[in-house]
């Protein structure tokens, strides 16, 4: 796993936009723009632009490849939000919390202990897990901080206590409680406690009472390697998974359907490694897995049907340089309503990216607006997003205008 070998010093904040942690993450290197260019395998013409903050945003396979030749994580250009930095420095109380929720004192013998207090039934666990999910697809990612550390302590409880069927049921809720634990970690950049707790979450899926907790929790494990920049990694795990549980001809939907899922997060990573064939070959047996479906399904708090193999093809074309041919598409989809809020905010992201690298800055403007009218937390806090609304603004010559004013409540300018 790349860990980053390049600590930032105590006392001393990262630069501000993607091009000035990228100069500074080369020179700390040892690298010329030419050296780094090479490196990473892209153009001079591209790391020059990012250094000298012309473009204040990349694609995701760029940043990818620059990451990798830096030897840092992806997230280390993207940099942490603003809205969730402290003011000494440390971590944030809210995902300190979760840390510690993840991996609790009481696991190093001798040293701490939780209460044996009477957990909540399973009954409850379940009511307590499907509400957290609803939080996350709305995006609400400060409620979850705050919520899943009881959740995780209420669920391991109940392991310890209970026997029998209970005790499998419990696991499960345990199994997919760490499994939100790890993707609200890693959209906070934090990938490193992100894979102990999916680590966490597989042992407990396999001692519940649910074999496709096991499947669902490595497609999040695709997703965190992507996060890291290990592309290889994710679509590899993925991929093997979904050749595992391939379904057949008389296979139940929700199969197809996990099935789907892991094809699309092998997509993703395929395509941000450049390999588009492999990446469109993924993409049509997911097309064909949801058009098999039929109609758009939401399991284990994922989407998976026509609609969302649609929007996952966008952001592929988005990945890949094609603005034109994502557009076209988008317009294509059947119906964008019956995907959760953060699924909805994140593909007008990417046609906002696919209009914006067409230099179509009020369209680019406009779908950005719905996105945070839709997902206004979650926009605080996905990178991507912000990193366009700056470039956007910086664009901008009018001193007053609706991209200054999202910038502005995104906290990237006073």
């Amino acid at each position: 796993m790349i860990v980053g070998t390049l600590p930032i010093p105590a006392g001393r904040a990262m630069a501000a936009t993607i091009g000035d942690r990228l100069g500074e993450l080369r020179l700390r290197r040892g690298l010329t723009q030419e050296g780094l260019a090479e490196k990473a395998q892209l153009s001079i013409d591209t790391v020059r632009k990012l250094e000298q903050n012309q473009r204040l945003t990349a694609r995701m396979g760029t940043l990818n490849s620059l990451a990798r030749a830096l030897d840092v994580e992806t997230s280390v250009l993207l940099g942490a939000p603003a809205v969730l930095a402290s003011s000494n420095g440390s971590e944030p109380p809210s995902l300190l919390a979760l840390r510690q929720a993840v991996t609790p004192l009481s696991d190093f013998p001798g040293l701490g202990s939780e209460e044996d207090t009477p957990p909540p039934t399973v009954a409850q666990l379940r009511v307590s897990i499907r509400s957290t999910e609803q939080i996350r697809r709305r995006g609400e990612l400060t409620k979850i901080t705050a919520l899943l550390p009881v959740l995780l302590a209420d669920a391991r409880a109940a392991v310890r206590q209970y026997t029998g069927d209970d005790r499998a049921a419990a696991y499960a809720v345990l199994a997919e409680a760490y499994q939100v634990a790890a993707t609200t970690l890693t959209a906070f950049g934090k990938e490193d406690a992100a894979y102990t707790a999916i680590e966490r979450s597989m042992t407990a899926a396999r001692q519940s009472d649910d074999p496709r907790l096991e499947i669902i929790g490595v497609s999040s494990l695709s997703w965190i390697f992507s996060k890291q920049g290990r592309l290889s990694d994710a679509e590899q795990v993925a991929v093997r998974m979904a050749e595992r549980i391939e379904p057949g001809f008389r296979s139940a939907p929700i199969d197809l359907s996990v099935w789907g899922i892991l094809l699309l997060r092998g997509a993703t990573a395929a395509v941000r490694a450049g390999r588009n064939d492999s990446a469109e070959e993924l993409l049509s047996l997911a097309a064909a897995a949801a058009a098999r479906v039929g109609s758009d399904r939401l399991d284990y708090a994922t989407p998976f049907g026509p609609t969302n193999a649609g929007v996952a093809a966008v952001n592929a074309l988005v990945d890949m340089g094609k603005p034109d041919k994502a557009l076209s598409h988008a317009r294509r989809i059947p119906d964008l309503s019956t995907l959760p809020p953060t699924w909805l905010a994140r593909h007008h992201v990417d046609r906002a990216m696919a209009h914006a690298e067409l230099r179509h800055d009020d369209r680019a403007t406009r779908t950005l607006l719905v996105a945070e009218q839709i997902a206004p937390e979650w926009m605080r806090y996905h990178s991507s997003s912000r990193h366009l609304v700056a470039e956007l603004r910086e664009r901008e010559l009018r001193r007053s205008s609706p991209i200054r004013e999202l910038a502005i409540r995104l906290e990237l300018e006073d």
